[in-house]
This record gives C-alpha cells, structure tokens and sequence, in this order.
C-alpha cells in the first residue's frame, strides 16, 4: 500500500487538498522512475506524455519509490518495452483528466497570456487528450461569452495556415465558465460540481492559477482547498507575483498558504525563469567546456543584469506605486537571473539540487547598502514634436509620489568564486528602448602587446559575452580582431549566434514552458520558500531605509538612459554599462 503524505494539519481544513503523492500505486512509481533512466531510447507518440521541459517524463520529478516486485525489475524483452510502456500511458491517460482552472479570468493577464498559452499547447499536442479549462472570477459570464473573449487573443502562431480554425474551435469546446466571490465556499462548491460533471467519474488532476491581485490569494486557496480539491488525484496552484512586499509579508502569505497546501503543491511563478535564453544560461555554462573554467573571479571583471522599458506605466501607476522597480522586477527577475548565473554545478538537473545552489547564493550575498544603489523617477519629456508624460502625470499616481521607476545596484557574493566581483543591476520605464540582457565583462588581457592599438581606454579591448534575453533574442562574444589590410589596425568584432536566423521556428512564449512544468510537477523554474526567504532578506532592509528615510529619486526624462547617478556607480567600481554604445552594443 502506498504511503499517504498529507498537507501540515495547522487546521482541520488543512487535509482537504490531496496530495498528489498518495495516488500513485507502487508499480506506477517504478514506471516512471524507470522512463527516467530510459527516456531517450523511448520514442514518444505525444510530447505531454512522456516529458516535460527538462526532458524528465510526466510527473518523475514527483515520484517515489523502488523497483523491487515490479514487472521491470524482472526484466522485459527490449523489443517490447517501447510497446509495453507506451500502452501503459494510453491507459492512465484515457483514465484521468486535467482540470486547468484560471481563477481571474476576466483580467488581462489571463486574457493575453494564460488562455493564449493554453491554446499553444494544445495546438502542439501538449496537453493530455482529456482536459478541461474553467475560467473562474467574479465578472458575470456565460461560457460563450468566455470563449468570444478569449478567441480575440489566440493566435496559431506556430502554423499560420494548417487547420488553425479548426484547431481553435476545438480548444475553445473544453473552455468553460464559472462566475463566483473569490472567498466564497459556497461558489467554489458549485465549481467543484461543474468539474466532476466535465471529468465524468475519471481520476483529476487539478491546476489552479492564480491571476488575481496577491491580497486574495489565502482566500481562494482556503475556499479551493475545503470545496474543490481532487478528491482522487493531485492539486496544484500556480501563484503569481509578488509574493508579498517584504520579509514579514511574504512569510506571512508563505504561513496562511501552508495551511492548506504543502510546498510541493505551490508553484510561485516568475515567468522570467522561463524565457529562453535563461533557460539556455546553464545550458551554456555546463556543457561547453570553454565556459566553466571563465565563470569566475579569475576571469571576469563584472556581471551586468539591465533590464530597460521604452514606455511608462501608463494606466496601471495605482499598482505600481505600491511597489516600485526594486519590488516590481529587481527582487524577482534580476535576482533570480543572478542567482542562476552564480550558481555552482549542482549535483543533478532535479528541481531540487538546482533550487539548492541557488539558495547557497542567495545566503552568500553582502547585504546591500544605501550607498551602493541609485534610485530614479521618470519626468515629462518633449521629443520629435510629441509630449511624453511624466510618472506623477498618470492619473492613478499620487502628486507627491517619490516610488522608484528606475535603480541600479552593485551587489556582492562572499564566497571563493565570486568575492571582489561587482553583480551590477539596472532597471527601469520609460527609457530610451525595451531590452533585457545579461552581459558579462572580462578581465583585461595582462601585458596586452597590443595595447597600444587600443589607446587609453583598455574597456574598449574587454571580451564581453552577452545574452539578450528579449527582444530578438541572442548570444554574442565581442572579440578583438585585426582589420584586414596591410596595417595593423584592431577592431571589436561580435561572435553571433542570433536565434531568428539560426532557429526559423517562433520562439515559445514562457508561460507556455511555464505551465507544461506546472502540468508536469516539474518544480525547477519555480520558486521554493527558502529562497523566497533570502531573496527578500536581502532587499527588505534596503526597502525600509529607503522609505524610512524618503529618498527622493533622482528625475530622468522619459526616453532617456536614466539616472547620471546610474553612471557614477558603475564608475565607483571602475565599470561601465555595457548598453551605452550603439543599438547592437
């Protein structure tokens, strides 16, 4: 008999979410732990049945378990186990269904990025042959009307041609409607009734997303967890950002959630983690052989995390003045992009061990101090002919407000990789374009013989490696190169891998990976409460004096670099931004 892992029982209501461990038989164990080893030899019929984003099969992150007394542990022919295995997921799949239910339907969160993602995977046959999709908020909607709102943001962007109608038909029958209070039991009860009559008696596996404002999080998961859990399969939620405004909140939202979930069922979102070029980060640091050995203090001189919009918050400065660009994308994005770059090799690619490194970095760093971050505020602005508005003109932005939309930080990690080297970060709206990046300076070449051809300036001869995350993403390695000619004139040439020319096919968008995982229990790109925690225990302090002590922003015109601050900083630790030459710089 399997062993039954149940929620912490803080309250009575605590056991109503099943966990997703007690329902799987030992032999199911074996199985998927077996597909884990042999994967590869496997040729799958569907993407969503055999593995998730990081090649593991469906669900073998969350599986426990030997192989004593299983049919593989008596051995089958190799030429039947293709077959063998296979027929075993057509038969589980046939008998459970995925239930995905996007609580805040009505928002546009979920209108331009969750039900288009959806749509994705279904339109690439990722999702399982049975599911369901329930948009659940408090707006009053048929499912008709749902689907004639959600049908104006589908796109068939990976065949513009090929049965797309058709396709999108079929995706919009299994989109269904739920209108109700987000702390209502009693709504989330008619829901649960709504899903069992979708499932028809089969095992459920339910997702919940969160796309709702964070203040009722505890709520819907308190009503979800007591009214429409699976009563026979797992549960998970998707929680978006952010995940409180400091230590005390975020551990006070960890806590009320813990009372109705384990931290296995959380997934605490930052789509960040999905774009492709962090995901490709590791990629290119732990298998090609001319990295690793650069990928320290020795070798590189700085690390620069930039992050830069081309437009204001425009109409939605009543929630961004609740937080600000350090709450809003530093404490989040950046960090967790620094924390993956920093990261010592973990021991497997299992969501855990890479969760575990980037833990040890997070603890490593220097608490951040006043002096060693800039913070700024975008003013009105007159160019060619048209007036940009400033960030107190918005309407829903209070007169006097002194919250960030621009900071640059020079942070430290105190371990033997990396002591000394400054982990600069910058972020900002209403700059003079859309861009984020992860740009890497190395040291200057010692005894250069060619010195001389460079001048003064030696940053002009520093190999830099970038990786553009968004837009048109690319990984590019500035060289120093001789011109040809007969003289002997040096040039800063780029090594170009742009991924629109190498790649032709579209990019997935990263909430499509995002969602997969989530589907998959794959837990490596969330975020776990321990980093949580340190995350926010290095900011909080910062964000206390700040407040504390009213800084007021520095003022930069809109579609300008920013903060001169942002420059003096860089400059105190004898860097330069790396965004500040031409548009491909």
């Amino acid at each position: 008999m399997a062993a039954q892992i149940t929620p912490p029982s803080s309250s009575s209501s605590s056991l109503a979410f099943s966990s997703e461990f007690n329902v799987w038989k030992p032999m199911r164990c074996c199985f998927f732990k077996w597909v884990s080893q042999v994967c590869p030899r496997i040729r799958p019929t569907n993407h969503f049945r055999i593995k998730s984003t990081n090649g593991h099969p469906l669900n073998a992150v969350s599986m426990q378990g030997g192989m004593d007394g299983s049919p593989l542990a008596k051995g089958i022919n190799p030429e039947e186990q293709e077959e063998f295995f296979i027929d075993i997921l057509d038969k589980e799949e046939a008998l459970s269904t995925l239930s995905i239910t996007v609580v805040g339907a009505s928002g546009d969160l979920a209108k331009k990025k969750i039900f288009p993602a959806l749509f994705a995977l279904y339109y690439e046959d990722c999702l399982p042959k049975n599911f369901i999709v329930f948009g659940y908020a408090r707006t009053k909607l048929t499912d008709e009307e749902l689907r004639n709102i959600i049908s104006t943001t589908l796109t068939c962007r990976i065949d513009k041609t090929e049965n797309c109608k058709d396709k999108m038909e079929q995706f919009l029958k299994r989109c269904f409607y739920h209108s109700g209070e987000y702390n209502s039991e009693e709504n989330f009860a008619e829901l649960d009734s709504k899903l069992k009559k979708k499932e028809t008696g089969k095992l459920s596996n339910r997702l919940f997303y969160l796309s709702i404002p964070p203040n009722i999080f505890v709520d819907v998961v308190r009503c979800a967890s007591m009214m429409a859990s699976s009563a026979n399969g797992w549960t998970r939620v998707i929680v978006e950002k952010p995940f409180g405004r400091d230590s005390e909140s975020s551990a006070e939202l960890t806590r009320c959630l813990k009372k109705y979930l384990t931290e296995d069922q959380i997934f605490r979102i930052d789509h960040y983690l999905g774009k492709e070029l962090v995901e490709n980060l590791s990629v290119l640091r732990f298998s090609n052989l001319i990295f690793e050995p650069l990928w320290s203090r020795n070798y590189i001189r700085n690390v620069q995390f930039i992050f830069s919009e081309d437009f204001g918050t425009e109409g939605r400065g009543g929630y961004f003045d609740n937080y600000g660009i350090i709450r809003d994308i530093m404490q989040n994005h950046l960090l967790q992009i620094l924390a993956l770059f920093a990261m010592e090799t973990p021991v497997s690619l299992d969501a855990e061990d890479i969760r575990n490194e980037k833990v040890k970095v997070l603890r490593s760093m220097k608490p951040l101090e006043l002096e060693d971050v800039i913070i700024g505020q975008y003013k009105g602005h007159n160019k060619g002919g048209r007036a940009y508005p400033g960030y107190t003109d918005d309407s829903t932005v209070p007169k006097n407000s002194i919250t960030p939309t621009f900071a640059a930080a020079a942070l430290f990690i105190n371990n033997a990789r990396w002591d000394g080297v400054p982990f600069l970060m910058k972020a900002g709206k209403a700059l003079h374009r859309k861009r984020a990046e992860i740009r890497v300076q190395f040291r200057h070449v010692p005894g250069n013989l060619y010195k001389r051809n460079f001048g003064t300036d030696l940053d002009k001869a520093t190999n830099e490696l970038v990786l553009r995350v968004q837009p048109d993403e690319a990984i590019y390695l500035k060289i120093n190169n001789k011109v040809p000619g007969l003289g002997m004139r040096l040039d800063r040439s780029d090594l170009n891998l742009l991924y629109r020319a190498r790649y032709p096919t579209e990019i997935p968008d990263a909430y499509e990976r995002l969602l997969l995982d989530a589907i998959a229990g794959e837990r490596r790109l969330f975020i776990r409460s321990d980093e949580l925690d340190a995350a926010w225990s290095l900011f909080t302090p910062l964000l206390k004096e700040l407040e504390a002590k009213k800084i007021a922003p520095e003022l930069y015109p809109y579609g300008s670099r920013g903060p001169i601050g942002a420059h003096y900083l860089a400059a105190k630790y004898n860097v330069r931004w790396g965004d500040l030459g031409g548009e491909d710089d």
